[in-house]
Order: structure tokens, then C-alpha cells, then sequence
């Protein structure tokens, strides 16, 4: 009977060894936040580093993280690839359908990883809850991008303890593109959305005030006008912008896009940093979700010229070989035509930094 007890006694304590042995949730948060990128900050209208030096970001934005990995390429290889376009961040998407249906532990294990490789790449990171509708009535474009002002509170809730004091995470998107698609999902007045978004970002800063809160304007993440009249009242906030080609037919068509631009987006970048998370352009003869952005190089030259000139940071759309409009035509990484563009410029630009 000793003997015994004995025996149990020494079981617990090799059991009680070997539990404090196991990593714990915050002895993760803290080894990824200890092997973080330097911090990036808000210093008026532009993004600086430690030594107080002007940051652009140019990089790429991603497809999301369940979508590659149910085909099997998410994998460090597929950062890897992004680096070797020489951006310097990534933007990683995060659609609330599918939060729910893989669960949170998944999801977090899939961020880590990105974080983590992103670390070691030097590839800053956007966590962008990527939505799409109204979210002061509770209508979206797709049930993909369902979601509701709880959820998207308890989202940020926890993606703010997870990096918490993590700088390689330098931004929350905090949703991708809001719409009311001209009073179909309802209405949708800046002041009640600016008040949404106010109370995210106290709770975002309550738990971490490193990162830094994007805010994406209306008309499909595209129109920042409202900027001008009522910013949003939180300090160390960045804007987004989506300047998609089909956004101003009549520009489109006469190539005249710098005018529009300036007047709905642009102007903002002289009071605040703006990052433009989604655009892109396609062939007339290629399938995609985001009808008709069709445009060709001059679109692109154009773009980039004026983002360039004010010192706006972009992230192209979509860094995969299914979704639209792609910047690679396969698993190997090959450009599409504007997967071409979008490199030369990322290395041109990137290098010249």
C-alpha cells in the first residue's frame, strides 16, 4: 500500500512537471512578439520605424488562409514567394463564414504560422476581417462575409490579446469593405459607422496600443469623403482605400482617373496615412469577381504614379491563382499579365527604399 502511494505520488509529480513544462498561451504571445519587427507608428500623415524614419509599404494581398490551406498551399513557401516579389508586407484575410466554420483554435494556428514566417522574412502583416456590407443593419453582400457587430467585436477582442505587443502584426483592417450598395442593405450614415468603428479601435488600444487601426471608407472600401468633414476621433489611425478601375466609368474610359482619385481618396493622405488594401486590373477575356475592374498597364502606371507622389502604401489584390483578379496563373508562382506589372514595380520600388 506505501509502495503504491509512493508510485502515485511520483506519477503526479512527473505530471505535474511535464504540465508546467507545456507552452502556455502567453509563452507563445511572447516568443512571437519577442521575434517581432521593429514597431511601426503613426507620425501624422506617414508611417515610421523606430528611428523615426518614413516606412511605405508596398506589398501583396494574400487569399485567405482556409481557402489555401483545403488546397494545400499554405505553407511557408507561399510567404517565401511574396518576399521574393520583394514586398514588404501582407495583408491576410480573414472571411467570418469561415472563422466559424474551422473554429477559433484553427484559425489562430494558421495566423501563428503566418506571423511567424512573416517574421522571418521581414514581411510586416494586415489581419483584415474581411467582410463585405452593411454593418449597422446587419446585411452583407455574401453569406461568406456574414457576420455581426458582436461577432466582429469578439473577433478583434481576441486577435488583439493573441499579438498583443507583437509589431510584426502592425495592422488591423478592421472591416474590408463597407457598403450599403446605394441604400439595398440599408442605411448607413457615416456618423453611426464612425461611432462603430471609434468603439473597436478603445477596445483594440485597451488591449494593445501598438498596432495600428485601419479605417476603410464607404462605397465598397473605395470613399473616404467623409474623412474631411468628421475624421475618425482616435489617435494613431491609417485610412484604406480600394481604388478599383470600375469605380468612375467616365474616368475610366477617358483615362482621367488622378482627379477622381484626388477628390475621393487622395486628399486624405495629406492628413493621415492611407493604405490602398485592394485594386487591381484584369483582361476583358478574364473571369473575375470584381466586374469589370478592366484596365491594362496605363491603369496601373497611373495608380501607382499617384500613390507614389503622396506617399500612400498598396497592397494589390490577389496574391492566388483562383481568385480575381490574380496576380499568379498557377501553384508555381508564374505572373498573370498584371502579376508581371505589380512585380516590377515591388522590386523596383522596394529596392530603391
Amino acid at each position: 500500500m506505501r509502495l503504491s502511494r509512493i508510485f502515485l505520488s511520483v506519477l503526479g509529480l512527473i505530471g505535474a512537471t511535464v504540465a508546467l513544462a507545456q507552452p502556455t498561451f502567453s509563452d507563445q504571445r511572447d516568443a512571437l512578439a519577442a521575434a517581432a519587427l521593429p514597431q511601426i507608428s503613426v507620425e501624422g500623415n506617414r508611417f515610421v520605424d523606430p528611428a523615426g524614419d518614413t516606412v511605405v509599404f508596398r506589398g501583396l494581398a494574400l487569399a485567405d488562409p482556409a481557402e489555401l490551406a483545403e488546397r494545400g498551399e499554405w505553407n511557408r513557401g507561399y510567404f517565401e514567394a511574396a518576399a521574393d516579389w520583394h514586398a514588404n508586407i501582407v495583408r491576410v484575410p480573414v472571411h467570418p463564414l469561415w472563422w466559424r466554420q474551422h473554429g477559433e483554435a484553427q484559425y489562430l494556428e494558421w495566423l501563428d504560422q503566418a506571423v511567424q514566417w512573416s517574421t522571418e522574412l521581414g514581411l510586416y502583416v494586415i489581419i483584415d476581417w474581411h467582410t463585405i456590407g452593411n454593418v449597422l443593419t446587419g446585411v452583407y453582400h455574401r453569406d461568406i462575409y456574414v457576420t455581426s457587430r458582436d461577432e466582429t467585436f469578439r473577433f478583434w477582442n481576441t486577435m488583439a490579446e493573441r499579438y498583443r505587443g507583437n509589431t510584426t502584426v502592425a495592422f488591423f483592417e478592421l472591416i474590408n469593405e463597407p457598403t450599403n450598395r446605394g441604400g439595398q442593405f440599408g442605411r448607413m450614415p457615416w456618423m453611426d459607422y464612425k461611432a462603430f468603428i471609434e468603439d473597436l479601435i478603445y477596445m483594440i488600444t485597451a488591449n494593445d496600443d501598438s498596432v495600428i487601426p485601419l479605417v476603410a471608407g464607404f462605397d465598397w472600401g473605395y470613399d473616404l469623403r467623409e474623412v474631411a468633414r468628421e475624421p475618425i476621433q482616435m489617435p494613431g489611425v491609417a485610412y484604406v482605400t480600394h481604388p478599383y478601375p470600375q469605380k468612375n466609368m467616365d474616368a475610366w474610359r477617358a483615362q482621367d482617373w488622378e482627379a477622381h482619385w484626388q477628390e475621393i481618396w487622395g486628399f486624405v493622405a495629406e492628413r493621415y496615412p492611407v493604405i490602398a488594401t485592394e485594386f487591381g486590373f484584369m483582361e476583358p477575356t478574364d473571369r473575375g469577381a470584381h466586374i469589370p475592374c478592366i484596365a491594362d498597364e496605363v491603369y496601373g502606371e497611373a495608380l501607382i504614379a499617384f500613390m507614389e507622389e503622396r506617399g500612400i502604401s498598396w497592397t494589390p489584390w490577389v496574391f492566388d491563382h483562383q481568385w480575381t483578379p490574380r496576380l499568379i496563373t498557377d501553384a508555381e508562382f508564374t505572373p498573370s499579365r498584371q502579376g508581371r506589372f505589380f512585380k516590377q514595380k515591388l522590386q523596383e520600388l522596394n529596392n530603391r527604399d
